[in-house]
């Protein structure tokens, strides 16, 4: 008798997936706050209440129960995932109003929970991006590049109110991305070997960025221990993402970045166990979520090298999307029995 069908075991619960990825993300902020400070601490606890207010306020009109639905937990990690995604040191409404558009636009409109066509926290970025590109390219220098020791007290003036301090000191602190800055320096017919040579590139990636990817790893494999992603996702996109970088490398290796910089640059891991694993924007099927990722992977490369933005992760991801319904319509496994 205890051996009877339905073999149903008991799946978490939306909440309880929801704080083992944020759980899984403290690995890369703990890092992220030892090589920046804490500027993303700051922009996480912003886009954390504004998301509880936004949401409440949402719910409040639609005539949904406010707490069931805060408390899952969703938001939150829409939420922290665009606060990683912003420079540490961008001013206070930034955070607040990407999250706002984020969770409105991003989640809300469709429905809410389970329905939205686009990843939230990607469809944030954009707006953002596109409507303030000048903000959005000046990240924070590592604390160990930065020759006076800038305080954590500083760095909240900055996101609070920039012209609390001088711009010689906000320009000693903000630079361009590594990504950002090798485009950049090949328009000036620099080579790549002379333009890595640059202070702020590190071993495998950016300095300090290099440092958080593997807190994101660390946390991504965590995630894979507990079942609450696959593998399909994470390993298409990075592999993907690899080999195209490698075959361009193999040509000209003075002009194109090498497959582990790519991999360790920008928001690349971030996005491979975090962002593209999004159980409602992106596909179903096994083998919809490999041809999702490796898509995601090319896109990202393309847009990297060849589109206007040094990074790539966000629009990639955001045209994907849009793929999804016919990705899984045309990746259904046949049922047994079935020709």
């Amino acid at each position: 008798m205890d051996n009877r069908s339905p073999y149903i075991v008991d799946a978490p619960s939306v909440s309880v997936i929801m704080f083992k990825v944020l759980l899984a993300l403290i690995p890369g902020i703990a890092l992220y706050v030892y090589a920046y400070g804490l500027g993303v601490i700051l922009n996480i606890f912003l886009a954390s209440l504004t998301v509880i207010l936004t949401e409440s306020a949402i719910l409040a009109i639609r005539k949904l129960p406010i707490k069931v639905f805060i408390l899952d937990g969703s938001g939150l990690v829409a939420a922290w995932l665009l606060a990683l995604s912003i420079p540490s040191i961008a001013p206070w409404w930034i955070i607040v109003l990407g999250t706002l558009l984020c969770i409105t636009f991003g989640k809300h409109v469709y429905g809410g929970l389970g329905y939205n066509l686009f990843n939230p926290a990607m469809l944030g970025y954009a707006i953002l991006l596109i409507s303030f590109p000048l903000i959005m390219s000046q990240w924070q220098i590592p604390n160990s590049l930065i020759e006076n020791n800038i305080e954590w007290l500083d760095q909240i003036k900055i996101i609070m109110n920039s012209s609390l301090l001088s711009k010689e000191t906000i320009d000693a602190m903000s630079s361009a991305t590594p990504l950002d800055y090798i485009k950049t320096q090949l328009t000036l017919n620099q080579s790549l070997s002379v333009i890595q040579q640059n202070k702020i590139f590190g071993f495998l990636g950016g300095k300090g960025l290099e440092l958080i990817s593997l807190g994101y790893l660390a946390g991504g494999l965590y995630l894979l221990k507990e079942k609450i992603i696959s593998w399909h996702l994470p390993v298409s996109f990075l592999a993907s993402l690899f080999i195209i970088a490698s075959i361009f490398y193999s040509i000209a290796p003075d002009t194109y970045a090498s497959p582990l910089f790519h991999v360790m640059s920008g928001g690349s891991i971030l996005c491979a166990f975090f962002i593209i694993t999004d159980p409602v924007s992106g596909p179903t099927t096994p083998k919809g979520k490999i041809y999702f990722g490796i898509a995601i992977g090319l896109l990202v490369f393309i847009i990297r090298i060849f589109g206007g933005y040094p990074e790539g992760i966000a629009f990639a991801v955001l045209i994907m999307n849009i793929f999804v319904p016919l990705i899984d319509s045309l990746t259904q496994p046949r049922i047994f029995g079935h020709k």
